[in-house]
């Protein structure tokens, strides 16, 4: 009895928000799916532009959203958007600030999102494409995938220079202009284009959407957040003149900026309005603080903090360490080849495990690995297969936790424990998306069983029931699991001596040069 009162006390202390405004929020889950000749105010053209994506509805959170940005909210207080993976988030945003740039005549940059990943930015930026064409928008993209030259003509408008005609260097980079109305971006290019690019400015900017706001808040990124709320101020409060330092802002180019306001001449300064999301929204006041949140309003779904897609059911597999990979390939072999993605706990788990198991002979699956550690263009010819059925299983690292949306993945495998709910909840976020049923498999040893309950506490999940893996399923693989480890074995030696190779060439060619330069 005394145990269960303490865990009820624990579960009220998790549902009370740290910060007074977010102790009233607005209830994501008792709003319901809206068709969109019932959305008012949507623009027609963006009403074709949803409905040739197959989209005849807004969900709930897309919704909430609609009505504090569009409807009667009217963008007056920025938002705190909490709601589980596959709730539609990204649409939640992209559809309002498209809506609101439609009737935009003159061509700037006045809209960013910022997300923790190339692979993430490249899903936000193909949801914006499918809108944008139908109001004579553009978005662009700054994650690194092609070089910073590449990036800069795409993103940087050039005057066109008329026959016999020259300009001045000064004169030119003042008529530079962007070429986008929307930047999707990653933390580390949107800085270097800030702090390099002639012509790129944010001094237009009224719409600034943080994606995945616990991670971008956790890791500093190269103070790209304080960057672009410092050139997003008011000229009024960029320079106080008690206070005014060149020196302070010579690193965030703000000397050039000095009387520079922001909006056009003749117009009132506008607000920089705000949208940060997340399913695991932090609640930590000095994270939040950060931003800067003009009197924000809390949107998520039901009282509890974390919460998991509905239609996911969650299992646990008990297997013996040593044998751990035999009991994965069980599994795989009882889903017979569905889309599936599996979680290891790091890149180099990720690469052993997927070089492991294709090692096992025919199991009529397509393996893939997914890691921070190949090239971006392998990663994105991966995920295409992925998508397309080529491939049915994915070895993954964290890197495609967040916010990831491959249509039709049935199962997620957390091969490797998660540490920390918030883990969790965005691996097994990749199923069970957009209301469809998914599942959930996490391998345990037995030591570890007591530890994922406890964990599985916190999102009220009481659900999780053990799916058996048959012995004589794992005992057939004896044989063959000797074999593939000792391939394993060489393919690491060989991985090893190649990496040492390569390492000695670069260092011999470095010295070269040292000593070309010395003559």
């Amino acid at each position: 009895m005394e145990e269960a009162t303490e865990q009820k006390k624990k579960s009220e202390k998790n549902r009370v928000p740290v910060l007074p405004w977010m102790r009233n929020p607005v209830d994501i889950s008792v709003i319901d799916e809206c068709p969109l000749n019932n959305l008012p105010f949507l623009d027609p053209r963006l009403e074709a532009a949803l409905k040739n994506m197959g989209i005849t509805s807004l969900f709930p959170v897309q919704v909430a959203v609609w009505q504090e940005t569009i409807g009667p909210g009217s963008f007056e207080r920025d938002l705190c958007i909490n709601s589980p993976t596959g709730s539609g988030k990204t649409l939640s945003y992209a559809l309002p600030i498209v809506q609101m740039l439609s009737n935009r005549t003159v061509k700037c940059l006045r809209a960013l999102v910022v997300l923790p990943t190339r692979d993430l930015a490249l899903q936000v930026k193909e949801v914006f494409e499918t809108l944008v064409p139908a109001v004579n928008l553009r978005v662009g993209l700054a994650v690194g995938q092609s070089s910073i030259a590449d990036e800069i003509s795409q993103l940087i408008k050039k005057p066109k220079l008329e026959s016999g005609m020259c300009y001045d260097p000064e004169d030119f980079s003042r008529e530079l202009q962007s070429a986008v109305d929307i930047l999707v971006a990653t933390p580390g290019r949107l800085m270097d284009h800030i702090n390099n690019t002639k012509g790129f400015t944010l001094e237009h900017l009224c719409y600034l959407v943080v994606d995945e706001t616990d991670r971008l808040l956790r890791e500093a990124y190269q103070s790209w957040l304080p960057t672009v709320l410092q050139l997003t101020r008011p000229c009024d409060m960029l320079f106080p003149s008690d206070s005014f330092s060149p020196s302070a802002f010579s690193s965030l180019k703000t000397i050039r900026r000095f009387g520079v306001e922001r909006g056009f001449k003749g117009k009132s300064c506008p607000r920089l309005v705000k949208m940060v999301l997340s399913a695991t929204l932090t609640q930590d006041p000095g994270k939040l603080a950060q931003l800067d949140l003009h009197h924000p309003l809390f949107l998520t779904t039901g009282e509890m903090r974390y919460k998991l897609p509905e239609q996911l059911k969650s299992f646990k597999v008990i297997c013996e360490s040593k044998l751990k990979p035999l009991y994965l390939i069980a599994l795989l072999q009882v889903l017979k080849g569905e889309k599936s993605i599996v979680f290891t706990s790091s890149v180099e788990s990720t690469h052993r495990l997927c070089t492991l198991l294709n090692f096992f002979g025919d199991l009529q699956i397509q393996i893939k690995e997914y890691s921070r550690l190949q090239r971006q263009s392998l990663r994105s010819k991966t995920l295409r297969a992925f998508r397309d059925g080529e491939v049915q299983v994915l070895i993954s690292s964290d890197a495609m936790t967040r916010g990831m949306d491959v249509e039709g993945v049935r199962n997620v495998i957390n091969y490797d424990m998660p540490a920390y709910i918030k883990t969790y909840i965005h691996r097994a976020g990749r199923t069970a998306r957009a209301g469809q049923t998914g599942y959930c498999f996490t391998l345990l040893r037995k030591d570890e069983v007591k530890k994922f309950k406890k964990m599985l506490q916190k999102v009220d999940n009481n659900s999780c029931t053990a799916h058996p893996i048959e012995s004589q399923a794992v005992e057939s693989l004896r044989p063959i699991y000797t074999s593939a480890l000792e391939k394993l074995k060489e393919s690491v030696e060989s991985e090893k001596f190649k990496k040492r190779r390569t390492s000695l060439k670069l260092s011999n060619a470095s010295k070269r040069k040292g000593e070309e330069r010395l003559e």
